[in-house]
């Protein structure tokens, strides 16, 4: 099947940089017309760069392909609804948008200060939601339907980084997010999907120091073409790992109910069984 993205208009949050960048550049290619959306802020979310986002934007229009610049940051609905609005008065709709936008904040859970912890969540869980929610009432209003690719991390699903509270708790809640939201659009043609890529980026690189794997920022940008395409309508509510080349597929699973002895479990009976229940296999 040819995957192609010829006259569908792409948002891309956090592009400037790193994987928004590829995705950018690679949605750009198969043909979308992209808003390139960046602040230009450093790794931890401070300052302004309005030549990052206008750099890929000449990337892409050298390589003869259309793209705008939008140098909003995420975080509130106003400011995701100028983003969205700015796709629309500079390249005609909306049709995909990739939440990828993202800081790093490192910090022992103990000294994570409040400050810390809020600004993490506003760009990652608060932004995700405030720009999904503003291309989902778009894409409604213009009955088309609509994709929408959220970006979370294997940090909210199986690996615990030392020192990640905030990142890992609101990726997490990307991923709560990205399900209802999916069964929500269904009715409308609006499907949502989440990826957790593996990429050395700025903001990996400290945790990816010893690792000598190449892991460049454009293996994970087929995926997300495919999920911002025509091609992925089948594809809705799933949470795809990219790692080292390869993709799978991340669902929650729970283990077979153990039931008590009795009529009801005691405390007693739980410390006593706990191996059991533990190892019991998944459903």
């Amino acid at each position: 099947m040819h995957v192609s993205l010829a006259g569908r208009v792409v948002i891309v949050t956090g592009a400037g940089r790193g994987l928004g960048r590829a995705y950018a550049r690679a949605l750009a290619a198969a043909g979308a017309a992209v808003l390139v959306n960046d602040v230009g802020c450093d790794v931890a979310g401070r300052g302004q760069d309005p030549a990052v986002a206008r750099a890929v934007v000449e990337d892409i229009r050298v390589a003869g392909g259309t793209a705008a610049a939008s140098t909003e940051p995420v975080g509130t609905p106003a400011s995701a609804e100028r983003i969205v609005r700015a796709a629309v008065e500079q390249l005609g709709a909306v049709d995909a948008i990739v939440n990828n936008a993202g800081i790093s904040v490192t910090s022992p859970f103990a000294e994570l200060s409040a400050d810390d912890w809020e600004r993490v969540r506003r760009v990652h869980l608060d932004g995700t939601f405030a720009c999904a929610q503003a291309a989902f009432v778009a894409m409604r209003a213009a009955g088309r339907g609509g994709r929408i690719v959220n970006v979370t991390s294997g940090a909210a699903l199986d690996r615990a980084y030392p020192g990640t509270a905030a990142y890992s708790a609101a990726k997490g809640g990307v991923v709560a997010l990205t399900r209802v939201i999916a069964a929500e659009g269904a009715a409308h043609g609006i499907t949502c999907n989440a990826v957790a890529p593996l990429a050395r980026t700025r903001m990996s690189a400290a945790f990816l120091a010893a690792d000598a794997d190449e892991l460049a920022p454009d293996g994970p940008a087929p995926l997300v073409v495919y999920l911002a395409s025509a091609a992925s309508a089948a594809v809705n509510g799933e949470v795809f790992r990219f790692r080292r080349g390869r993709i799978a597929v991340a669902r929650e699973r729970s283990s077979i109910d153990v039931a008590p002895a009795g009529e009801r479990w005691s405390a007693d009976e739980i410390a006593g069984r706990i191996d059991e229940i533990l190892a019991a296999r998944d459903a």
